[in-house]
Protein backbone atom coordinates (compact mmCIF):
# COMPACT_ATOMS: atom_id res chain seq x y z
CA UNK A 1 0.00 0.00 0.00
CA UNK A 2 2.79 2.38 0.89
CA UNK A 3 4.53 1.57 -2.38
CA UNK A 4 1.36 2.30 -4.38
CA UNK A 5 1.00 5.57 -2.48
CA UNK A 6 4.55 6.51 -3.43
CA UNK A 7 3.91 5.80 -7.12
CA UNK A 8 0.68 7.80 -6.91
CA UNK A 9 2.48 10.79 -5.40
CA UNK A 10 5.18 10.66 -8.08
CA UNK A 11 2.56 10.43 -10.83
CA UNK A 12 0.69 13.41 -9.37
CA UNK A 13 3.90 15.43 -9.21
CA UNK A 14 4.66 14.59 -12.84
CA UNK A 15 1.16 15.63 -13.86
CA UNK A 16 1.54 18.92 -11.96
CA UNK A 17 4.90 19.58 -13.64
CA UNK A 18 3.44 18.82 -17.07
CA UNK A 19 0.50 21.09 -16.33
CA UNK A 20 2.87 23.89 -15.25
CA UNK A 21 4.98 23.58 -18.42
CA UNK A 22 1.85 23.50 -20.58
CA UNK A 23 0.61 26.64 -18.84
CA UNK A 24 3.97 28.38 -19.39
CA UNK A 25 3.92 27.48 -23.10
CA UNK A 26 0.38 28.80 -23.40
CA UNK A 27 1.45 31.92 -21.49
CA UNK A 28 4.29 32.60 -23.94
CA UNK A 29 1.93 32.08 -26.89
CA UNK A 30 -0.84 34.29 -25.48
CA UNK A 31 1.48 37.09 -24.39
CA UNK A 32 3.37 37.03 -27.69
CA UNK A 33 0.16 37.13 -29.70
CA UNK A 34 -1.23 39.81 -27.41
CA UNK A 35 1.87 41.95 -27.93
CA UNK A 36 1.57 41.69 -31.73
CA UNK A 37 -2.14 42.56 -31.64
CA UNK A 38 -1.56 45.42 -29.22
CA UNK A 39 1.24 46.81 -31.38
CA UNK A 40 -1.00 46.64 -34.46
CA UNK A 41 -3.77 48.47 -32.59
CA UNK A 42 -1.29 51.07 -31.39
CA UNK A 43 -0.18 51.72 -34.97
CA UNK A 44 -3.76 52.20 -36.15
CA UNK A 45 -5.35 54.00 -33.21
CA UNK A 46 -2.42 56.18 -32.23
CA UNK A 47 -2.20 57.89 -35.63
CA UNK A 48 -4.69 60.51 -34.58
CA UNK A 49 -2.98 60.97 -31.22
CA UNK A 50 0.35 61.25 -33.03
CA UNK A 51 -0.97 64.27 -34.95
CA UNK A 52 -1.76 65.97 -31.64
CA UNK A 53 1.62 64.89 -30.29
CA UNK A 54 3.36 66.34 -33.36
CA UNK A 55 1.59 69.63 -32.78
CA UNK A 56 2.93 69.72 -29.25
CA UNK A 57 6.20 68.06 -30.27
CA UNK A 58 8.10 71.30 -30.68
CA UNK A 59 7.01 72.43 -27.21
CA UNK A 60 8.08 69.15 -25.54
CA UNK A 61 11.34 68.98 -27.46
CA UNK A 62 12.21 72.59 -26.61
CA UNK A 63 11.30 72.04 -22.95
CA UNK A 64 13.46 68.91 -22.78
CA UNK A 65 16.45 70.73 -24.27
CA UNK A 66 16.02 73.60 -21.80
CA UNK A 67 15.95 71.08 -18.95
CA UNK A 68 18.97 69.25 -20.39
CA UNK A 69 21.08 72.38 -20.69
CA UNK A 70 19.88 73.71 -17.31
CA UNK A 71 21.78 70.84 -15.74
CA UNK A 72 24.59 71.17 -18.28
CA UNK A 73 24.01 67.69 -19.59
CA UNK A 74 25.05 66.08 -16.30
CA UNK A 75 23.70 62.61 -16.88
CA UNK A 76 23.69 61.34 -13.29
CA UNK A 77 21.77 64.41 -12.07
CA UNK A 78 19.26 64.13 -14.92
CA UNK A 79 18.87 60.38 -14.29
CA UNK A 80 18.36 60.89 -10.56
CA UNK A 81 15.69 63.54 -11.14
CA UNK A 82 13.87 61.47 -13.77
CA UNK A 83 14.11 58.02 -12.19
CA UNK A 84 13.82 58.96 -8.51
CA UNK A 85 12.50 62.47 -7.81
CA UNK A 86 9.66 62.68 -10.34
CA UNK A 87 8.25 59.18 -9.54
CA UNK A 88 8.71 59.84 -5.81
CA UNK A 89 6.72 63.06 -6.00
CA UNK A 90 4.01 61.29 -8.00
CA UNK A 91 3.81 58.51 -5.41
CA UNK A 92 3.68 60.69 -2.31
CA UNK A 93 1.46 63.34 -3.93
CA UNK A 94 -1.15 60.73 -4.86
CA UNK A 95 -0.90 58.84 -1.57
CA UNK A 96 -0.94 62.07 0.43
CA UNK A 97 -4.49 62.70 -0.80
CA UNK A 98 -5.51 59.13 0.00
CA UNK A 99 -3.98 59.27 3.50
CA UNK A 100 -6.04 62.34 4.35
CA UNK A 101 -9.16 60.32 3.51
CA UNK A 102 -7.84 57.27 5.39
CA UNK A 103 -7.16 59.23 8.58
CA UNK A 104 -10.02 61.76 8.63
CA UNK A 105 -12.74 59.91 6.72
CA UNK A 106 -13.07 62.98 4.51
CA UNK A 107 -13.84 63.90 1.82
CA UNK A 108 -16.77 61.49 1.65
CA UNK A 109 -16.44 61.61 -2.14
CA UNK A 110 -13.47 59.27 -1.67
CA UNK A 111 -14.42 57.25 1.42
CA UNK A 112 -17.87 56.25 0.12
CA UNK A 113 -16.07 54.11 -2.46
CA UNK A 114 -14.36 51.93 0.15
CA UNK A 115 -14.10 48.28 -1.00
CA UNK A 116 -13.92 46.46 2.35
CA UNK A 117 -16.67 48.23 4.26
CA UNK A 118 -15.90 48.93 7.91
CA UNK A 119 -12.13 48.43 7.46
CA UNK A 120 -9.64 51.31 7.95
CA UNK A 121 -12.50 53.58 8.94
CA UNK A 122 -10.46 55.36 10.15
CA UNK A 123 -7.07 53.77 9.61
CA UNK A 124 -4.93 52.79 12.61
CA UNK A 125 -2.49 55.72 12.80
CA UNK A 126 0.18 53.61 14.50
CA UNK A 127 0.09 51.09 11.66
CA UNK A 128 0.05 53.95 9.16
CA UNK A 129 3.19 55.54 10.65
CA UNK A 130 4.96 52.17 10.45
CA UNK A 131 3.88 51.76 6.83
CA UNK A 132 5.17 55.24 5.92
CA UNK A 133 8.48 54.59 7.69
CA UNK A 134 8.97 51.26 5.90
CA UNK A 135 8.00 52.75 2.52
CA UNK A 136 10.53 55.58 2.94
CA UNK A 137 13.25 53.13 4.00
CA UNK A 138 12.58 51.01 0.93
CA UNK A 139 12.74 54.03 -1.34
CA UNK A 140 15.94 55.52 0.11
CA UNK A 141 17.89 52.40 1.11
CA UNK A 142 16.75 49.87 -1.52
CA UNK A 143 15.32 51.55 -4.64
CA UNK A 144 17.80 54.45 -4.72
CA UNK A 145 20.96 52.27 -4.53
CA UNK A 146 19.48 50.02 -7.25
CA UNK A 147 19.41 53.03 -9.58
CA UNK A 148 23.22 53.12 -9.56
CA UNK A 149 23.76 49.90 -11.58
CA UNK A 150 20.72 50.81 -13.70
CA UNK A 151 22.36 54.15 -14.54
CA UNK A 152 25.48 52.44 -15.87
CA UNK A 153 23.40 49.97 -17.88
CA UNK A 154 21.43 52.83 -19.43
CA UNK A 155 24.61 54.82 -20.06
CA UNK A 156 26.08 51.78 -21.82
CA UNK A 157 22.95 51.47 -23.98
CA UNK A 158 23.67 55.01 -25.17
CA UNK A 159 20.18 56.41 -25.87
CA UNK A 160 18.89 57.34 -22.42
CA UNK A 161 20.24 60.88 -22.43
CA UNK A 162 19.67 61.67 -26.11
CA UNK A 163 18.80 65.26 -26.91
CA UNK A 164 15.99 63.98 -29.13
CA UNK A 165 12.83 62.70 -27.47
CA UNK A 166 11.29 59.37 -28.56
CA UNK A 167 8.25 59.45 -30.85
CA UNK A 168 4.81 58.91 -29.38
CA UNK A 169 4.43 55.63 -31.33
CA UNK A 170 7.67 54.29 -29.92
CA UNK A 171 6.76 55.30 -26.38
CA UNK A 172 3.48 53.36 -26.66
CA UNK A 173 5.33 50.29 -27.93
CA UNK A 174 7.76 50.58 -25.03
CA UNK A 175 4.90 50.99 -22.57
CA UNK A 176 3.24 47.79 -23.80
CA UNK A 177 6.51 45.86 -23.50
CA UNK A 178 7.20 47.28 -20.03
CA UNK A 179 3.73 46.17 -18.92
CA UNK A 180 4.14 42.61 -20.22
CA UNK A 181 7.58 42.24 -18.64
CA UNK A 182 6.24 43.55 -15.33
CA UNK A 183 3.31 41.10 -15.46
CA UNK A 184 5.60 38.10 -16.04
CA UNK A 185 8.25 39.02 -13.46
CA UNK A 186 5.82 40.20 -10.81
CA UNK A 187 3.55 37.16 -11.10
CA UNK A 188 6.31 34.57 -10.71
CA UNK A 189 8.32 36.44 -8.05
CA UNK A 190 5.07 37.06 -6.16
CA UNK A 191 4.18 33.37 -6.21
CA UNK A 192 7.77 32.61 -5.21
CA UNK A 193 7.53 34.68 -2.01
CA UNK A 194 4.25 32.91 -1.22
CA UNK A 195 6.16 29.65 -0.69
CA UNK A 196 5.68 28.78 3.02
CA UNK A 197 9.27 29.47 4.13
CA UNK A 198 9.60 32.72 2.22
CA UNK A 199 6.10 33.83 3.16
CA UNK A 200 6.84 33.35 6.86
CA UNK A 201 10.11 35.30 6.83
CA UNK A 202 9.58 37.80 3.98
CA UNK A 203 6.14 38.26 2.41
CA UNK A 204 4.06 38.04 5.58
CA UNK A 205 5.04 41.63 6.38
CA UNK A 206 3.18 42.93 3.32
CA UNK A 207 0.11 40.84 4.19
CA UNK A 208 -0.21 42.36 7.65
CA UNK A 209 -2.67 44.61 5.83
CA UNK A 210 -5.63 42.39 4.86
CA UNK A 211 -7.42 45.60 3.88
CA UNK A 212 -4.62 47.60 2.23
CA UNK A 213 -4.19 51.33 1.67
CA UNK A 214 -2.18 53.10 -1.04
CA UNK A 215 1.14 53.53 0.77
CA UNK A 216 1.16 49.79 1.60
CA UNK A 217 2.03 49.13 -2.06
CA UNK A 218 5.72 49.42 -1.11
CA UNK A 219 5.33 48.33 2.53
CA UNK A 220 7.42 45.18 2.24
CA UNK A 221 10.52 43.32 3.40
CA UNK A 222 13.62 44.68 1.57
CA UNK A 223 14.15 41.35 -0.24
CA UNK A 224 10.58 41.41 -1.54
CA UNK A 225 10.93 45.06 -2.48
CA UNK A 226 13.89 44.12 -4.69
CA UNK A 227 12.38 40.98 -6.22
CA UNK A 228 8.72 41.95 -6.71
CA UNK A 229 8.48 45.73 -6.55
CA UNK A 230 11.64 47.09 -8.16
CA UNK A 231 13.14 44.58 -10.63
CA UNK A 232 9.90 43.95 -12.59
CA UNK A 233 9.58 47.70 -13.20
CA UNK A 234 13.27 48.39 -13.92
CA UNK A 235 13.87 45.47 -16.28
CA UNK A 236 11.80 46.73 -19.22
CA UNK A 237 13.60 50.07 -19.64
CA UNK A 238 17.01 48.36 -19.30
CA UNK A 239 16.12 45.82 -22.02
CA UNK A 240 14.75 48.53 -24.32
CA UNK A 241 17.47 51.12 -23.60
CA UNK A 242 14.77 53.71 -23.00
CA UNK A 243 15.03 57.49 -22.86
CA UNK A 244 15.06 59.04 -19.39
CA UNK A 245 11.75 60.79 -20.10
CA UNK A 246 10.14 57.42 -20.90
CA UNK A 247 11.63 56.00 -17.71
CA UNK A 248 10.29 58.88 -15.62
CA UNK A 249 6.78 58.46 -17.05
CA UNK A 250 6.84 54.64 -16.69
CA UNK A 251 8.13 54.68 -13.10
CA UNK A 252 5.50 57.28 -12.17
CA UNK A 253 2.70 55.29 -13.81
CA UNK A 254 3.87 52.06 -12.15
CA UNK A 255 3.89 53.67 -8.69
CA UNK A 256 0.49 55.30 -9.15
CA UNK A 257 -1.16 52.15 -10.54
CA UNK A 258 0.18 49.97 -7.71
CA UNK A 259 -1.07 52.60 -5.26
CA UNK A 260 -4.50 52.42 -6.89
CA UNK A 261 -4.39 48.60 -6.63
CA UNK A 262 -3.73 48.88 -2.89
CA UNK A 263 -5.73 52.02 -2.05
CA UNK A 264 -8.87 50.24 -0.83
CA UNK A 265 -11.20 52.54 -2.79
CA UNK A 266 -12.90 51.70 -6.09
CA UNK A 267 -12.99 55.26 -7.39
CA UNK A 268 -14.82 56.44 -10.52
CA UNK A 269 -12.89 56.50 -13.82
CA UNK A 270 -9.77 54.88 -12.35
CA UNK A 271 -8.52 51.30 -12.88
CA UNK A 272 -10.29 48.75 -10.69
CA UNK A 273 -8.40 47.75 -7.51
CA UNK A 274 -10.74 44.80 -6.83
CA UNK A 275 -8.29 42.21 -8.22
CA UNK A 276 -5.37 42.91 -5.89
CA UNK A 277 -7.61 43.86 -2.96
CA UNK A 278 -9.04 40.34 -3.24
CA UNK A 279 -5.50 38.96 -3.04
CA UNK A 280 -4.98 40.69 0.31
CA UNK A 281 -8.35 39.39 1.46
CA UNK A 282 -7.84 35.74 0.38
CA UNK A 283 -4.00 35.46 0.15
CA UNK A 284 -3.85 32.62 -2.43
CA UNK A 285 -5.65 34.29 -5.35
CA UNK A 286 -4.81 37.01 -7.89
CA UNK A 287 -1.01 37.11 -7.85
CA UNK A 288 -0.45 39.15 -11.02
CA UNK A 289 -1.02 42.68 -12.29
CA UNK A 290 -3.07 42.22 -15.46
CA UNK A 291 -4.63 38.90 -14.50
CA UNK A 292 -3.51 37.09 -17.67
CA UNK A 293 -1.16 34.70 -15.90
CA UNK A 294 -3.63 34.13 -13.08
CA UNK A 295 -6.16 33.00 -15.66
CA UNK A 296 -3.66 30.69 -17.37
CA UNK A 297 -2.44 29.19 -14.10
CA UNK A 298 -5.90 28.96 -12.53
CA UNK A 299 -5.05 31.23 -9.60
CA UNK A 300 -8.15 33.37 -10.00
CA UNK A 301 -10.89 30.70 -9.86
CA UNK A 302 -12.26 31.78 -6.48
CA UNK A 303 -12.06 35.43 -7.51
CA UNK A 304 -14.09 34.74 -10.66
CA UNK A 305 -16.88 33.26 -8.54
CA UNK A 306 -17.00 36.27 -6.21
CA UNK A 307 -18.91 39.53 -6.16
CA UNK A 308 -15.53 41.28 -6.36
CA UNK A 309 -15.12 39.87 -9.87
CA UNK A 310 -18.46 41.38 -10.89
CA UNK A 311 -17.22 44.72 -9.56
CA UNK A 312 -13.85 44.39 -11.30
CA UNK A 313 -14.33 47.04 -13.97
CA UNK A 314 -13.83 50.76 -14.44
CA UNK A 315 -16.60 52.59 -12.59
CA UNK A 316 -18.24 54.98 -15.07
CA UNK A 317 -20.87 56.41 -12.71
CA UNK A 318 -20.86 58.06 -9.29
CA UNK A 319 -22.73 55.21 -7.59
CA UNK A 320 -20.31 53.01 -5.59
CA UNK A 321 -20.15 49.45 -6.89
CA UNK A 322 -20.44 48.24 -3.29
CA UNK A 323 -24.00 49.59 -3.46
CA UNK A 324 -24.95 48.45 -6.96
CA UNK A 325 -23.26 45.03 -6.57
CA UNK A 326 -23.27 44.41 -2.78
CA UNK A 327 -21.89 41.32 -1.08
CA UNK A 328 -24.43 38.60 -0.45
CA UNK A 329 -25.76 38.72 3.14
CA UNK A 330 -24.21 36.14 5.44
CA UNK A 331 -26.40 33.26 6.43
CA UNK A 332 -27.38 33.09 10.06
CA UNK A 333 -25.64 30.23 11.83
Amino acid sequence: MKRDSGYSTTAEQQKQEEKLWDAMRITACVLGTGLLIFTALVNSVSGYVQNIWDTLGHFWQTSWLKFYYLFEGKEWTIFLLGAALVPGLAFWGFNGILMVADVTGKPTFITRYRIQLGKNDPVDTKKLRQAIYTALCNQFFVSLPMLVPMFYVMKWRGNTFSKELPTFHWFLVELSIFTLIEEILFYYTHRFVHLPLLYKHIHKKHHEWTAPIGVVSIYAHPVEHILSNTLPVMTGPMIMGSHIVSIAVWFSLALITTSISHCGYHLPFLPSPEFHDFHHFKFNQCYGVLGVLDYLHGTDTVFRQSKAYQRHRVLLSLTPLSESIPEAPRRAE
